[in-house]
């Protein structure tokens, strides 16, 4: 029974890594802070900060064959636990992002490119998020060679979401009426199911794949406009979907990618952001479910918290992390002013 050891753990990708691996029958030990949720039931929780000597001595001399790290954001910081591992025999599986790479999101970004330029001790304020997981890379590279697997994720849904970007969609979905969607319909999107990203890490770890992937659906895989629709069909069917010009919400200054999730209009330094190349990553194994599939279970989990008032859940602590979704009133102003445009 392979061993494995989640970083983090407790809320969205490291949920479903331990989760799969629990169906696999591994045994599983968490690391994290315990602020996030709770760890999953038949694990061994370990507590303190990656970032303290003292609780990583908690796994001096531990042995695991698979290390899955799913919350490394500063090198210094991924350096000291990458270290305290390093004689655990493990095989070291990092969960990086598109955004290391030094093409994305404005040009195609080949599978396995070399990312950012970035110190493998660099500190928080050392550079953006992108650069900064390029730099946690190198930190694992340095240590572990080929015992280690760069996963560079690309957007990520699926249920227990904590960035809000398909609850945001499906939330408004669910209000019903008239949905402003922005753009074109047509737009090419690659969306990886977490689960599926889980257990492509898992799979790497267990097989002792080496190297760096872009780990996400293929190039084309599903379209905006699937989306948007599948969003509207779970929920219910209320909602009317009304496909408004890019200039016309540039104009009445709609924040891209965040106001409405995962817009990106042409000319916004954006251009490619759907075109990250997965030939290695198939090969490697990586499988994609359909995307109405990621949709419907999302909001399978989604829609028992809204009725009982409780909500999705709240957005991670971070500085690259923004509420999602728009103003009913500016949606409302939008829309009027596309059917004066377009009558």
């Amino acid at each position: 029974m392979p061993a494995l050891l989640v970083i983090g753990g407790t809320s969205f990708l490291g949920r479903a890594a331990v989760e799969d691996a629990l169906s696999r029958g591994w045994s599983v030990t968490t690391f994290n802070r315990g602020k996030s949720g709770p760890d999953g039931e038949g694990v061994e929780a370990l507590r303190g900060d990656r970032d303290d000597g003292a609780a990583l001595a908690q796994l001096a001399g531990r042995s695991f064959d698979v290390v899955v790290d799913t919350c490394g954001f500063v090198p210094r910081i991924v350096g000291k636990s990458v270290r305290a591992l390093a004689e655990s025999g493990a095989h070291y599986v990092f969960v990086s992002s598109i955004s290391a790479t030094t093409t994305w999101p404005g040009e195609p970004t080949p599978d396995g490119l070399d990312g950012q330029d970035c110190p493998s001790d660099a500190g928080p304020d050392d550079g953006d998020y992108g650069k900064l997981k390029a730099g946690c890379e190198r930190a694992v590279t340095e240590v572990f060679g080929e015992r280690s697997t760069i996963a560079r994720a690309g957007l990520i849904l699926g249920p227990h979401e904590n960035v809000g970007r398909l609850p945001a969609w499906l939330i408004r979905m669910n209000r019903g009426g008239e949905v402003l969607a922005p753009g074109d319909p047509d737009l090419p999107t690659q969306l990886v199911d977490v689960r599926d990203l889980a257990r492509f890490l898992l799979d790497c770890g267990e097989h002792g794949t080496s190297g760096t992937f872009n780990a996400t659906a293929p190039p084309a895989s599903s379209t905006y406009g699937e989306l948007l629709q599948h969003c509207a069909d779970v929920t219910g069917g209320r909602a009317r979907l009304t496909w408004v010009a890019d200039d016309l919400l540039l104009e009445h200054e709609v924040e891209p990618w965040t106001e409405l999730p995962l817009w990106m209009p042409p000319g916004q330094g954006g251009d490619a952001v759907w075109a990250a190349a997965t030939d290695r990553t198939q090969a490697a194994g990586m499988r994609n479910r359909p995307l109405r599939e990621t949709v419907a279970d999302t909001w399978a989990w989604l829609e028992p918290l809204l009725r009982s008032g409780q909500g999705a859940p709240p957005l991670p602590d971070r500085d690259y992390v923004k509420a999602n979704g728009i103003d009913p009133d500016k949606e409302a102003r939008i829309l009027a002013a596309w059917h004066t445009r377009v009558p």
